[in-house]
């Protein structure tokens, strides 16, 4: 193991998205993740699909391959004695449990919070719900789309406001895991003065509404209602998207100084009246913007963007996914992981957005690390490391025990 976190065991009893990408961000910073899943099928994401890869008896769905790199996978079923002793055991070695059951269903199965901290005083329990562990809609289940809406981002999105838009990806479920995963790694640098553990919650409400940023203030403080607005900023202009002859490019003119460069290139006057200052701009954006795309109609993105580029104006084309993958930039920032699957065999995921430099990293001997970590693991097949934590278990038994003798 390598990493800042290579010293640490986290036990992720998660499924779906928002746990699993809290474990894994801890995994690619070099913690040990054990992923337990149960007998019948594991988590549910290995069944959501398609996409699947891999022949029909060994078949993997590509949004679990999406949350689950660098963890090992023990089958367990806690509705038996052995499961839950099993268990037991790994909440005694570990120093981060990882769950997003609904609310009572650890204290069904025998782990009430005051359990786990009879068994391991040092654990640090995220705990992430869908609308927050207690409210009066505490114990809802939570599903990304649906807290999309609750939570208002969707009416913030979509080219209008009787077009609320979800976000392309489970945005709710991402953010809960980064959340979650941030306020870990809090607890734990508090363990070492305290020595003891605590329970950091999040929930899928919390995380979005977290990101609200000016559109909560907008409201909170000027009582001003947002509402979707199509990719026209509705504070600052022009900032949004332009069609050109051969693709869409986004332009983001933040300044007045900006301004003043931005306007000759589409054939404006920088004192228009209409466009004289941001608020007129803000106020006439419909306008500027047709002025925008009129002056863009006949010229391609591969013309403009350096043209923009050298007046210093910040700008870029609206990428598909592929060619996302297949840049360059993205390939140079370790956006790219190459592992060996067990099954699949050499595969491709998107890595980690993190990356760490050693202290001599500026004077070109150092190293950097992409996640923290130097080698990086692909996800688990259903119970592919169940005999090895089994084996490991036993040796830290042995050593607790024996230690305890000393003592």
């Amino acid at each position: 193991m390598s990493g800042p976190l290579c010293d640490l065991v986290v036990l992720d009893l998660s499924r779906a998205l928002a746990g699993p990408h809290a474990a894994m961000m801890l995994g690619d910073m070099g913690a040990r993740v054990i992923k337990v899943e149960n007998p019948d099928g594991g988590d549910d994401t290995r069944g959501w699909g398609p996409p699947f890869v891999g022949s029909q008896d060994a078949r993997e769905s590509t949004y679990f391959l999406s949350c689950n790199r660098n963890k090992e996978s023990i089958v367990l079923d806690l509705k038996t004695e052995e499961g839950r002793a099993t268990l037991t055991r790994l909440i005694r070695h570990s120093d981060v449990l990882v769950e997003n059951f609904r609310t009572g269903v650890l204290d069904r199965l025998g782990f009430p919070m005051a359990e786990l901290r009879r068994l391991n005083p040092r654990l640090v329990v995220l705990s992430i719900t869908g609308f927050g562990h207690d409210g009066p809609q505490g114990g809802r289940p939570g599903y990304d789309q649906i807290a999309q809406g609750e939570a208002g981002l969707m009416s913030l999105t979509g080219p209008g406001p009787d077009d609320p838009t979800r976000i392309g990806v489970p945005i709710g479920d991402l953010l809960a895991g980064m959340y979650g995963a941030y306020g870990v790694v809090a607890a734990l640098h508090e363990r070492e003065r305290t020595g003891l553990g605590q329970v950091v919650r999040t929930s899928l409400l919390a995380a979005i509404v977290g990101v609200h940023a000016f559109q909560g203030t907008n409201y909170t403080v000027a009582g001003q209602v947002g509402h979707a607005q199509g990719n026209l900023h509705p504070s600052l202009q022009p900032y949004g998207s332009y069609r050109c002859r051969d693709a869409i490019i986004q332009v983001a003119v933040g300044s007045e100084k900006l301004w003043a460069r931005f306007a000759p290139m589409v054939g404006l006057a920088v004192d228009d009246p209409r466009f004289a200052v941001n608020a007129d701009r803000v106020g006439n954006r419909a306008e500027l913007a047709d002025a925008i795309n009129a002056a863009f109609a006949d010229r391609a993105v591969d013309e403009l963007l350096p043209e923009l580029a050298a007046a210093g104006i910040p700008a870029g084309e609206v990428r598909t996914i592929d060619r996302v993958y297949d840049w360059d930039q993205t390939k140079s920032q370790g956006l790219l992981l190459d592992v060996m699957h067990s099954t699949l065999g050499p595969i491709t995921l998107p890595g980690p957005p993190i990356r760490l430099d050693g202290p001599d990293a500026g004077s070109g001997s150092g190293t950097a690390t992409d996640g923290g970590r130097r080698r990086h693991e692909a996800p688990p097949t259903l119970g592919q490391h169940t005999d090895a934590v089994q084996a490991w278990l036993d040796a830290e038994d042995a050593r607790a025990l024996h230690a305890a003798r000393r003592a």
